[in-house]
């Protein structure tokens, strides 16, 4: 079965997604971070999008649904690396995503995420 790597760097889990989602392997990488919060104690993901060049409204429930997974679980989510047709799309398909941190690149995101966690 095809999975998504996740590597953790310190406190944080970093998701870099370099191939073309599909419904079930967003299922399996939301129950792998999961896991992978869990068993790390991690307390920030940062979700590099920066491969995707479009998405749906599936691909945008599960950004949501992985921010508020995190952050039951005490960790942020930072969006990273958003193509602007994605950004585009997700604003068409009416999506929001509330809770859902977004930085321009990996190196925003993780100051972003480290200024997040030394403030609580």
């Amino acid at each position: 079965m095809e999975r998504i790597p996740i590597l953790r760097m310190g406190n944080f889990l970093l998701v870099t997604i370099q191939v073309d989602m599909h419904d079930q392997l967003a299922l399996t990488l939301q129950d792998d971070l999961s896991e992978r919060i869990n068993a790390t104690s991690a307390r920030g993901v940062l979700l590099d999008i920066s491969a995707l060049d479009m998405v749906d409204s599936f691909i945008g429930r599960m950004i949501g649904t992985i921010s508020g997974l995190s952050r039951i679980m005490d960790a942020h989510t930072v969006l990273v690396g958003m193509q602007p047709a994605v950004a585009i799309t997700l604003v068409e398909l009416g999506m929001n995503l509330p809770g859902v941190l977004t930085a321009l690149d990996v190196e925003r995101g993780m100051k972003l995420l480290r200024d997040r966690v030394a403030s609580e």
